[in-house]
């Protein structure tokens, strides 16, 4: 693993579009003509244009993520195994299958989530446990749609 230190834009752009094509930095910067992860974190908080282009390419890469959970819960590949046995010919469900693309699905929703929360993390409903028939209903309703603070 190189030390590559001075940034160049053409570096800065397969990075981000590794990035996007869903890659971790770890494993970027694990090749040979890549800097290590310390430098890129260096470039990061030293250079506005390449941090907001890294950003840009972390809210892309939730996209591909998402486009991965689908891929992932559609592949019924392997999720049957054949038995061969003389008391239990047929086919068995593979869990173990089953279950690593479970865990694959879950880990790329959370970090979808956390990549842009707006657009793929969990949706909260917040409900203060006020009746509809409460005088004060209708005006919590106008201050949460405004965004306005009640104050004394």
């Amino acid at each position: 693993m190189s030390q590559v230190s001075a940034y160049t834009e053409e570096k800065g752009d397969v990075i981000c579009e590794r990035i996007i094509a869903g890659e971790s930095l770890r494993s970027i910067c694990a090749d040979e003509d890549m800097p290590c992860t310390t430098t890129v974190c260096k470039w990061l908080r030293d250079i506005p244009a390449f941090a907001q282009q890294y950003a840009h390419a972390r809210e892309a890469q939730a996209d591909t993520l998402f486009d991965d959970i689908l891929e992932i819960a559609d592949d019924g590949r392997n999720d049957w195994m054949a038995r061969h046995g003389e008391d239990d010919a047929g086919w068995q469900a593979n869990g173990e299958h089953i279950q690593r693309a479970k865990l694959r699905v879950d880990a790329r929703k959370w970090m979808a989530g956390k990549l842009r929360p707006k657009k793929y993390g969990d949706r909260v409903a917040h409900d203060h446990g006020v009746q509809p028939d409460n005088p004060l209903s209708d005006l919590l309703s106008e201050i949460a749609s405004h965004g306005r603070k009640i104050t004394d």
